[in-house]
């Protein structure tokens, strides 16, 4: 068996016998007792601090990585930077108004329907590395489609826009991501449907630039003239924009400290939820009655107030509706959890919300800044489970 694939205690030992060192030396070294090294070596005792693994790795003159064994190699900043940077790429392309011709065959536009589609799904399932490769000549495609036939193509070009700006802002491309969506926002002029959904990207990317007045705002615009709350007699489809933009505008307003006002729009917003159920995911909103939960949290954490946070987390996860959200949706909701948790005091809880977001879709927490923040926090904390130590030196944050 290597090194790598032996359990913690039995790479202590070799490690520990590589530089020379007895037991007895080496439990000095520590502050320990003999009995105690023996112990953990053998694997009758865990190491779950990692400050006890920092301990032993300092004595060893080994990273604590190298204790706690291999694990999947993360995408590094290069990377990422180098993905966004071909998304910016595409963008600052402008064949079609200069009418340069690329060689490349033109997409039909029940085909560019489908590639959309393929490119949406990917990203629900948290697969951003793959949606960072597809996004640059989705948008070459769309655009070339809808330049063909712009009746055809307008949808197609809208929601590659949509897609591509959630990317970028799970990204921190942020203002990369206003532009993508201001884009899908002109596209869609003159169509109340299409502008609603381009609307909800350029909320979420006002809000991450840190302008949440004016997220809020285009928000609430689009909100009522796609369908107006008490309207009795929406489709679905149209209360689910609505509802979504809601709960967009009530995001912005918490960021902007508006006790008051996140909270008579997520009323407005649950309102509407109860009438579309939960289970749909009209338009990519993911709009329902957990969602709206998932909303509340995020906007006590936002304003504050990490116990009312964590209440509202776990009413929504205990809802049938929460396992029928994407997998990006919920993954990044637990990792919001995690920092409620935190400000709440209870780092254990944080750590089971990070470990859950991992299995449910690893790359929220591979390529997200913000998750590695908390994950880099919860690690550190003394008393850290030895899964959160495992998880932060299989992602190299801590």
């Amino acid at each position: 068996m290597t090194t790598e694939m032996q359990p913690i205690g039995r790479r202590v030992a070799h490690w520990r016998s590589r530089r020379k060192m007895s037991q007895q030396v080496f439990a000095d070294r520590l502050g320990k007792s003999k009995s105690w090294v023996d112990k953990v070596e053998r694997g009758v005792r865990s190491l779950d601090r990692m400050s006890t693994l920092r301990d032993i790795a300092t004595v060893l003159r080994i990273d604590a990585a190298v204790l706690i064994g291999p694990g999947a190699t993360p995408v590094g900043r290069t990377e990422r930077a180098e993905g966004v940077n071909r998304v910016a790429a595409a963008l600052s392309t402008y064949d079609i108004a200069v009418r340069r011709t690329t060689g490349r065959p033109l997409v039909p536009a029940d085909r560019m329907t489908r590639t959309v589609e393929h490119a949406w799904t990917t990203f629900q399932h948290a697969r951003y590395s793959q949606v960072t490769a597809l996004a640059p000549q989705l948008l070459v495609d769309a655009q070339r489609t809808y330049a063909d036939d712009p009746d055809a193509g307008r949808s197609q070009l809208v929601e590659a826009y949509r897609v591509t700006a959630s990317l970028l802002t799970k990204l921190d491309a942020s203002e990369l991501a206003w532009l993508t969506a201001d884009r899908a926002m002109h596209c869609a002029t003159d169509e109340p449907r299409l502008t609603a959904m381009a609307a909800i990207q350029v909320s979420q990317a006002l809000r991450a630039c840190g302008r949440s007045r004016a997220a809020m705002s285009t928000a609430l615009h689009a909100a009522y003239r796609i369908a107006a709350p008490d309207n009795d007699d929406g489709a679905a489809e149209e209360l689910s924009l609505c509802g979504a933009l809601l709960m967009q505008s009530a995001l912005a307003a918490a960021r902007h400290g508006d006790h008051r006002g996140a909270a008579r729009l997520l009323d407005d917003a649950e309102a509407l939820a109860a009438r579309v159920g939960d289970g749909h995911d009209h338009h990519r909103t993911d709009f329902g009655p957990t969602a709206v939960m998932l909303a509340r949290a995020r906007a006590a954490l936002d304003l504050g107030d990490g116990r009312d946070a964590v209440g509202w987390h776990e009413k929504a996860v205990r809802r049938d509706g929460w396992r029928w959200l994407a997998a990006e949706h919920r993954a990044g909701h637990l990792v919001r959890a995690a920092r409620a948790n935190l400000r709440f005091d209870r780092p254990a809880h944080a750590a089971r919300a990070l470990i859950d977001a991992f299995h449910i879709a690893p790359e929220e927490l591979r390529h997200r800044a913000a998750a590695r923040a908390v994950l880099t926090q919860v690690a550190r904390d003394p008393y850290a489970p030895a899964t959160i130590i495992q998880l932060a030196a299989t992602l190299s944050v801590a």
